[in-house]
């Protein structure tokens, strides 16, 4: 309201001014009447500007100097106050200020600081009614505005001035209640000032001086109990320790001034609305107990509020009792706090659902069956929103890892999937709120998944899918969940479940993840066609990637199902070529291959397919780009290299030589592909292998060697036999190999190139082969024995070679310093039959000398040391070959047979029966022929 400007007698001008001073004044007088006019004629919808109050607070500054004024001059100060004063308020009513800028709000301010002022100077004005009072009125009302503003300085400046001028004032003369309520209002507008500069004793000591000007007022009571109050609510809201000791002081502050105003209380109205405000305060006090733990004094506080003439049905009564009951252990009462929520009418949602989170919190699992009584039994009563569904379960499932998560989980379960509660999250309205369940949920469910808790995460899984709309927007999420519960029965080897939900999850969404999961099922139910079928399938999806073979193999190989890993593997193959880009290397996966392959026996056949398909493709590629560079290329060769190797030896062992030679082969190739001299003598070796596998196959099948591959057998024997001259000492075919290479591996080298050369009738060839073994370090008896023997014998035979390599063995037996007898009896029967064979019929000396070589061997060993069956052979057979000369009168070459056949028989014992019948038919051939035998002379056989 504007504050009428007062007419007051017209006061006489002092005399004794003089005139200059009075000039002065009236010069300063105008210019403040000038910025007032200015202020009375701004437009209302025109911001004030910077200038007037600039310009007002100079002119005040000066007038102030040239005080004291004569009451004419005050009465015209005061005046000019009111006139300022009013066309403030005339403004703030025209104006939202709090629409203005802070700026410009501080204009308003600052021209009402500058009325209040003009009073202060003009001071005690007679006939201006407690001239104090109004002015001390004005500077509270612009501290209050202040204050709004929050400049408190300025506020407490004026709060100051306003305390200075009432302080000289008697209350006992005071009567008006409204300058009575000034009093109050003004201790109670400084306390707040200096609560907000934090100064709180001053603030508090302000208020309790109050006390003191309340004047029996039930009003006073009331306003000064509320800042109790206000100040008791901004400790609660502090962070620090004393905090809540200091806010329940102030409450109870406030408590005992209701009461007090309750029996000051004169009218109806006055009492209830007291009382309203006291048990306002006492709901403050017992949360404020509550946070402090003092539950004994909540209950109290509770009590009392719903004991008396007028019971306190305040919504926050119950969730205070039942937090209180819970503090004391008392689980029944709280509970029946919370059941008494479901029949109160007046409770709001979010009062009673926190009651059940606290609840909840403190009871732990115990009180989740109680949570879901209470929240089903408020659906039946009011209208309860999704928002609140969403609340209680989150709040129920808590951590899904913590103690009693199977049991809180199971609860959930039941209360979401209730009929009535689904029916909440109908509707586009609830859709946030359903999007919110959903995922509180199935967060639940993936908790337990990771706990490989199946049955609890199918579950909740199972009930996150009733709050997915079936629409086509959600057609994926939906896929999605039907993924998730099959592998949480796959988890469960639930695998007929498993595959009904993969098949409606890829009704709704063909993709990789539902095949690559149609894929375990068959897996895992051990159907090897299906699960390949099913690889095969899996690359017709769009959204297919090679790496989902990888990972197929590796489900395989960890189900030990190693035919449909290689399956796998090999349509993973088919994506490779030059210049893809792919995110496992070839090479890596053609190891993987053969490497599953070897694990178990009767895949030789396979893997061979493989190692020749990695030989094929460095050949396209190339080594660098298909291996790689550097030390992992280097590794890469190395492996397929000794794999190779192993398998030949392994099939070699085997006796499946064909394959022994493949696989030879290719070790050969792949130990080429290493940039490393030592790998010459594993090139070499693989060489000779290979020719001797494929030897060993020919024989195996009673087959004959093609003449192509004998040819090729030719050529990598050549090859053999370069790496061996290349690594002999000065590069000499008669050096010494050995210090490079096992002798064994060199003679099979000789015995394969005999054998292969042997083919092309190339006897010359043979024999310098064989010649070139025997000098070498590498040749022993038995190696040249067994050459011997070969060569003796079989299509093949080279009896230059057999007649060689026997007498070269036979020399080296005699030569022993203990001579294996068995083998020289050997030596000399092949000896003897090639002889036979080849120069029998020609030269019969040369068979003769033989077995006269035999008789010296013979002539001076111990009984039986020399084979007693082999000199047995040796005498019979020579004294048969007398049979044929005697025949054909050839009497001397009879002689020459019977008498070296006689001379054997004496060295072998056993042969006393044939000799005699020896000695007999000499006796008689003597007396026939007359011819002498062992050097007598006895007459001539007749023919």
């Amino acid at each position: 309201m504007r504050i009428a400007e007062i007419s007051t007698p017209e006061i006489r001008h002092s005399h004794n001014d003089s005139q200059s001073q009075s000039q002065l004044h009236q010069h300063l007088i105008s210019q403040i009447e000038s910025s007032i006019k200015q202020t009375e004629n701004l437009s209302p919808d025109k911001l004030v500007p910077d200038t007037i109050s600039c310009d007002l607070r100079q002119t005040l500054t000066q007038l102030s100097k040239v005080a004291p004024f004569p009451n004419s001059l005050k009465l015209v100060i005061w005046k000019l106050g009111y006139r300022l004063w009013n066309a403030c308020v005339d403004l703030a009513n025209t104006t939202s200020l709090r629409s203005l800028p802070s700026s410009k709000a501080e204009e308003h301010a600052k021209l009402r600081h500058v009325a209040a002022d003009l009073l202060y100077i003009a001071g005690d004005v007679s006939g201006v009614p407690s001239p104090a009072i109004k002015s001390a009125s004005f500077y509270h009302k612009t501290g209050v505005k202040w204050h709004e503003l929050r400049k408190f300085d300025l506020a407490s400046s004026c709060f100051e001035k306003a305390t200075d001028l009432l302080s000289k004032i008697d209350l006992d003369l005071v009567s008006d209640a409204g300058e009575k309520k000034l009093f109050l209002d003004l201790n109670i507008a400084r306390s707040k000032t200096a609560w907000e500069v934090s100064d709180r004793n001053l603030a508090v000591a302000l208020l309790n001086r109050a006390k003191s000007l309340l004047f029996g007022s039930p009003d006073h009571y009331k306003a000064l109990a509320n800042q109790y109050s206000m100040f008791g609510k901004s400790a609660l809201s502090n962070s620090e320790s004393n905090s809540l000791n200091e806010a329940l002081k102030l409450m109870n502050e406030a408590l005992e001034l209701h009461e007090k105003g309750l029996r000051a209380a004169r009218t109806r109205e006055e009492t209830v609305d007291l009382k309203a405000c006291r048990s306002k305060t006492l709901r403050f006090i017992s949360a404020v107990h509550l946070q402090m733990n003092e539950f004994e004094s909540v209950i109290k506080c509770v009590r009392v509020l719903r004991e008396g003439d007028t019971v306190d049905q305040h919504p926050s009564l119950p969730v205070m009792a039942m937090k209180a009951w819970l503090g004391l252990g008392k689980y029944g009462e709280a509970e029946k706090e919370l059941r008494g929520m479901v029949v109160n009418n007046g409770i709001p949602e979010g009062a009673w659902v926190s009651a059940v989170e606290a609840y909840f919190e403190s009871a732990g699992t115990a009180g989740a069956e109680t949570a879901k009584g209470v929240f089903l039994g408020l659906l039946g009563r009011c209208h309860v929103s999704a928002s609140a569904a969403v609340r209680v379960s989150h709040r129920v499932l808590g951590e899904s890892c913590s103690e009693g998560s199977k049991v809180r989980a199971k609860v959930v379960s039941e209360l979401v999937s209730d009929d009535r509660v689904v029916a909440l999250f109908s509707g586009e309205a609830a859709a946030k709120q359903r999007t919110a369940m959903h995922s509180v949920l199935w967060n639940c469910a993936a908790d337990h998944f990771r706990l490989k808790d199946y049955v609890t995460s199918a579950d909740m899984f199972e009930k996150a899918m009733l709050y997915i709309p079936f629409d086509i927007e959600n057609r994926i999420l939906r896929a999605k969940g039907f993924r998730v519960l099959c592998l949480c029965h796959l988890g469960l080897s639930h695998l007929d479940q498993a595959q009904e939900y993969i098949n409606e999850a890829e009704k709704l969404e063909p993709n990789i993840a539902s095949a690559f999961l149609k894929y375990k099922i068959y897996l895992q139910k051990k159907d090897q066609d299906g699960a390949i079928t099913q690889i095969q399938a899996m690359t017709t999806c769009l959204d297919f990637k090679p790496d989902f073979l990888s990972l197929a193999a590796h489900e395989a190989v960890a189900c030990r199902a190693l035919a449909i890993a290689v399956a796998a593997l090999s349509n993973l193959l088919n994506f490779y070529s030059p210049g893809k880009s792919m995110p496992t290397s070839e090479v890596v996966v053609l190891r993987t291959l053969v490497t599953i392959l070897t694990q178990e026996p009767g895949n030789e056949l396979e893997a061979l397919k493989f190692v020749k398909h990695v030989h094929n493709r460095a050949s396209e590629l190339g080594p660098n780009c298909f291996f790689g560079t550097g030390e992992v290329g280097r590794r890469e060769r190395n492996w397929f290299a000794v794999t190779s190797w192993n398998l030949g030896t392994k099939t070699g062992t085997e006796k499946k030589y064909e394959l022994c030679a493949e696989f030879y082969r290719l070790a050969s190739e792949f130990y080429c592909l290493l940039v490393d001299g030592q790998v010459e003598n594993m090139v070499c070796k693989s060489l000779i292998l290979t020719v001797s596998a494929i030897i060993a196959s020919e024989n195996q099948k009673k087959t004959t060697l093609p003449e192509s591959e004998a040819k090729q057998a030719v050529q990598l024997l050549d090859r053999a036999g370069k790496i061996l001259k290349s690594i002999l000492p000065g590069n000499q075919l008669n050096g010494d190999p050995i210090s490079t290479i096992e002798p064994d591996l060199y003679f099979i080298y000789t015995f394969c190139a005999y054998d292969i050369h042997g083919r092309f009738n190339d006897s010359g060839l043979q024999l310098q082969l064989v010649k070139t073994f025997a000098t070498s370090k590498a040749c022993n008896s038995k190696f040249l024995l067994q050459i011997g023997l070969t060569a003796s014998q079989g299509q093949q035979c080279n009896h230059e070679v057999a007649t060689f390599a026997l007498n070269e063995c036979l020399s080296a037996f005699l030569s022993s310093s203990s001579p294996d007898y068995q083998n020289v009896a050997l030596i000399v029967r092949k000896l003897i039959a090639v002889t036979s064979i080849h120069k029998g019929d020609t030269d019969d000396d040369a068979v003769y000398n033989m077995y006269k070589q035999a008789y010296r061997v013979m002539v001076g060993l111990k009984d039986s040391e020399y084979p007693t069956a082999e000199g047995k052979w040796l005498a019979m057979t020579a004294w048969n070959r007398a049979s044929v000369p005697v025949r054909l009168g050839q009497i001397d070459a009879a002689r020459k047979w019977m008498d070296i056949g006689m001379q054997l028989a004496k060295h072998v014992n056993g042969m006393e029966t044939y000799r005699a019948c020896m000695e007999d038919f000499i006796n008689g051939f003597e007396k026939k022929f007359g011819a002498p035998i062992d050097g007598v002379n006895r007459p001539q056989l007749v023919v």
